[in-house]
């Protein structure tokens, strides 16, 4: 059992930068891959980004890539999302989540989420 809490998000203008944090709980976050997804309102959750165990492997979404950098303290038990660069269409509400076994951009196959955090890009 992973449970995971998100904090970092608020409002920022457009070409500013914000780093969200996902702290996982239980003694095995090594043992997960982790990822970062978005939900605007009125659209599907999509794929953000993902990082393997190690840290050694990530995959980010083509409208991110260049401007957000996922990572990892396995010491510390968290994931971060560094967001540069920001647009107002990156507005949404991110989420991290977890998963057994990393397979890079898939969707499917996250077991564990946390609550979200609210990102708004103000123009």
């Amino acid at each position: 059992q992973v449970q995971l809490v998100e904090s970092g998000g608020g409002l920022v203008q457009t070409g500013g930068s914000l780093r969200l944090s996902c702290a996982a709980s239980g003694r095995t976050f090594s043992s997960y891959a982790m990822g970062w997804f978005r939900q605007a309102p009125g659209e599907e959750r999509e794929f953000v980004a993902a990082i393997s165990y190690s840290g050694g492997r990530s995959t980010y979404a083509d409208s991110v890539l260049g401007r957000y950098t996922i990572s990892r303290d396995n010491a510390k038990n968290t994931v971060y999302l560094q967001m540069n660069s920001l647009k107002p269409e990156d507005t949404a509400v991110y989420y991290c989540a977890a998963r057994t076994s990393y397979s890079g951009s898939a969707v499917r196959g996250y077991n564990y989420w946390g609550q979200g955090t609210q990102v708004t890009v103000s123009s």
